[in-house]
């Protein structure tokens, strides 16, 4: 995929992107900078965000990339981080849900949750939701969620438990059901912001060439990600699809759409389930501890 040009300037818009520290996100964060965007970074690693910071200033010296800290496993930080943009910022323009990871063996958090389900769709789900006030201050803006085509192999249980039975659970079944999640969530919010200047997007970057998989994660799953990397893309070429939902005007008025390469793409029926959204989105209400 060729790396886009000319895409309009975000001069004044106010842009925070999760797991900008590495990867997709960033190559993502380095062009909107250069776009003229005030970036939000939110980072895990406070050395890798400033290492990011310093990479983003190289590229814009114009550009100052504020960073806020969080572990977005633990859904208590991810409140603080909610509190903290609420106080900070007037209005949020761009929010791009990118941080992801492909878990390792079955890790449960303190708070009681499966390490990707909470990273990979709890905490994109509950940080949207208090955020909606500083985006509907912004009259017109995005939510960008990073999915994957691994959605196709994803299921929604009926209940927690299930992920966190060690005899049934696998680390790629996992990442799988929480990119369905990814795609189910941002349908249903699509809908319910329906009437407001909120669109809400999801995407598949493709098969990216980053440190996605766990370092714990099995011999197999390590061999399997050794085999497919020919196939894989650059975080360059895996940025691209972000930057496009962010800055083009051409999808400023699109909402509830999966993308792929820039473009509208198909989602299992799964994904397209309005039922099944519904639920999910009161699952996930009960979990994060939503009213």
């Amino acid at each position: 995929m060729a790396v886009l040009p000319n895409l309009p300037r975000l001069d004044g818009k106010t842009v925070l992107i999760t797991g900008a520290s590495g990867g997709i996100g960033q190559i993502t964060a380095r062009e909107l900078a250069r776009r003229g965007a005030h970036l939000v970074l939110v980072c895990r690693n406070p050395e890798r965000a400033e290492q990011t910071r310093a990479l983003i200033q190289e590229a814009s010296p114009q550009s100052a990339p504020d960073i806020l800290l969080c572990d977005l496993s633990v859904l208590a930080e991810v409140r603080v981080l909610a509190a903290e943009v609420l106080r900070r910022y007037d209005t949020l323009d761009v929010l791009i849900n990118n941080a992801g990871i492909m878990p390792g063996a079955l890790t449960i958090t303190n708070e009681g949750h499966e390490l990707s389900w909470v990273t990979n769709h709890l905490a994109p789900f509950l940080l949207t939701n208090l955020l909606l006030p500083r985006l509907e201050a912004a009259g017109q803006a995005r939510i960008i969620n990073v999915a994957s085509e691994a959605h196709w192999l994803g299921e929604i249980e009926p209940a927690q438990n299930f992920r966190n039975d060690r005899e049934k659970y696998s680390p790629f079944t996992a990442y799988c059901d929480s990119k369905l999640a990814n795609i189910l969530f941002t349908n249903e919010l699509a809908h319910r912001l329906d009437l407001t200047g909120i669109t809400a997007n999801s995407l598949h970057p493709g098969i990216v060439d980053t440190g996605l998989v766990h370092p714990g994660s099995s011999r197999l799953l390590k061999l399997l990600w050794l085999l497919a990397r020919p196939l894989m893309v650059t975080a360059e070429a895996g940025a691209q699809t972000s930057i496009f939902l962010a800055t083009d005007p051409k999808v400023a008025t699109i909402s509830g759409r999966y993308f792929k390469n820039n473009k509208p793409a198909r989602t299992s029926s799964t994904a397209q389930n309005r039922a099944e959204a519904s639920r999910l989105w009161r699952i996930s209400e009960e979990e994060v501890g939503l009213e």
